[in-house]
């Protein structure tokens, strides 16, 4: 792998430090109790990182997103919501509800206004809002209930989120088996680990440090393959695969050498 690629991410970096260290410190210094709780100040700093970037990492994954968005349908749960952009690209004459799990409130206002312009709102139900992590899926079946929700949805969607979450192979499981719907889609545009050893290499070095700066995010997580080979139990307690229909593919024009390497899916639940 060339150098240059395997530093590459050092200017993002300092990027995101630059951004969101000075809103960092002020909230600090206006609530200094906030020095107890890393998990508190993480949120704040990756708050002001997404009101920075994310409009940009937007444009940059457009038609990837457009393709595979439009495939969503009827109730959909937008996992790690964030600033709420996959609002942009749904469609709406096959979309019934837009369902944001985003557990930092800081990103709810954001996510509360691109809903709205697109004619999404809490009162009438096509917006919900839920303040959950995505490795709680008995607490949004509660909230889908307690909001008057099905608690399964027709669509799933994951895009750039699955590289953080805790326990992230027994989250998905439960996640589709509980809360997805049979026959309802798993939507995911995500980095995940590349099958260069060279380049894998890279990502296992560096994703201690990625994960410190945000939140959490692993460069070395082959999410991709972990949804391929999901399994669950049929009705007579057989092992068989989760999925109907799957299909895989990358982000067009990426190179292979890159350490936020790409994989895009949609996969069909089962039906039984």
């Amino acid at each position: 792998m060339r150098l240059s690629a395997s530093f590459g991410l050092i200017s993002d970096l300092c990027a995101a430090i630059r951004v969101a260290s000075l809103p960092t410190l002020k909230a600090v210094f206006r609530k200094p109790s906030l020095v107890l709780s890393p998990a508190a100040v993480s949120s704040i700093f990756m708050a002001a990182v997404w009101s920075a970037f994310a409009a940009p990492t937007d444009e940059g994954a457009r038609p990837v997103k457009r393709s595979l968005i439009r495939h969503a349908y009827g109730a959909v749960l937008d996992i790690g919501a964030g600033l709420g952009h996959s609002i942009d690209y749904l469609d709406r004459t096959k979309v019934t509800a837009y369902i944001a799990l985003e557990p930092n409130v800081l990103m709810h206002e954001a996510i509360r206004a691109r809903a709205t312009a697109a004619g999404l709102r809490e009162e009438d139900g096509t917006l919900l809002i839920l303040r959950a992590g995505a490795e709680d899926p008995e607490k949004i079946r509660a909230l889908l209930a307690g909001a008057g929700r099905p608690q399964q949805v027709e669509t799933m969607l994951s895009v750039m989120t699955l590289c953080s979450i805790p326990d992230p192979q027994q989250t998905l499981q439960r996640l589709v088996r509980e809360v997805l719907a049979p026959e309802g889609r798993l939507l995911f545009y995500e980095h995940v680990l590349s099958p260069l050893a060279d380049v894998a290499w890279w990502q296992q070095f560096w994703t201690p440090i990625w994960a410190l700066a945000f939140d959490g995010c692993c460069l070395n997580r082959p999410t991709h393959l972990w949804i391929d080979a999901m399994e669950d139990e049929g009705v007579d307690g057989e092992r068989m695969s989760m999925w109907n229909e799957r299909e895989l593919w990358g982000k067009e024009g990426e190179p292979d050498e890159h350490l936020f390497w790409h994989r895009v899916g949609r996969f069909v639940k089962h039906n039984n």
